[in-house]
């Protein structure tokens, strides 16, 4: 990463991890070998040792990873809703949100940075132009498609790919976004944030990326986060029933 591809901004990804104990090692080294980036893993109460490995890797980038250990009530939503306000305090530039199983490659971290000169969140979008991917089941596809049309028609939003966690947000951004109200566990955090940020009136924009299949571990997608993702766009449209998000 130059400085004239970034602007020399400073960058915290932040990482929630559950069982990803064989995925760390492989993707932390190639985060950090963007220059300003540092990283922090938010770890689930995994039972594989992924706590114990951010740890190591903490102590082998000095200064460039720290790691919280969660104790509430496990979900991705929840691990995002409880790092971001300590992100948002540290002194850095962008926060990316990223997934710990290799499916977001840190290739494309320059150019979700330096898109935050026009946006004020970047989505790493499966769904634009330029896009690719890979390894990825024919039926995820379509669940995965048919979820963002779902989106789109209930909230209003106009992204392609709603639904990706693959993002890069301005602190200012994220400073914005009222996070005591965010209530979703699981991946519909992913719709409830990003309407929180249109509602905000943050500009919103997408840069495609090459999303990979899980290669190690298995699927968070549980029947109870399927459901739950049903239900929050709506819940979200009634929050901002007045003022429909942009």
């Amino acid at each position: 990463m130059t400085e004239a591809t970034t602007g020399a901004r400073r960058a915290l990804a932040i990482m929630p991890t559950l069982n990803e104990a064989k995925n760390l090692p492989l993707l932390v080294p190639r985060i950090l070998e963007h220059e300003g980036f540092q990283v922090l893993v938010v770890d689930d109460r995994s039972t594989d040792g992924t706590g114990k490995v951010a740890e190591e890797l903490a102590t082998e980038y000095p200064g460039r990873i720290d790691v919280l250990h969660r104790t509430g009530a496990r979900g991705l939503g929840l691990s995002y809703a409880e790092a971001f306000p300590i992100a948002a305090a540290r002194d850095v530039d962008v926060i990316v949100q990223m997934d710990a199983d290799l499916s977001h490659d840190p290739q494309h971290l320059p150019a979700l940075v330096a898109a935050t000169a026009d946006y004020d969140v970047v989505i790493g979008s499966r769904y634009t132009a330029g896009a690719g991917l890979v390894d990825f089941p024919g039926s995820r596809v379509a669940l995965s498609r048919g979820a963002n049309t779902y989106v789109r028609l209930i909230t209003g939003l106009r992204a392609n790919d709603c639904t990706s966690g693959y993002r890069c947000w301005r602190r200012s951004a994220v400073q914005q976004i009222q996070w005591k109200r965010i209530g979703a566990e699981g991946f519909a955090f992913l719709v409830e944030t990003l309407c929180e940020a249109a509602q905000a009136g943050c500009r919103i924009g997408e840069v495609p990326v090459r999303f990979v299949g899980r290669q190690h571990g298995v699927s968070k997608l549980t029947g109870r986060v399927f459901r739950e993702s049903l239900i929050v766009p709506w819940r979200v449209l009634m929050r901002f029933r007045r003022h429909p998000p942009r």
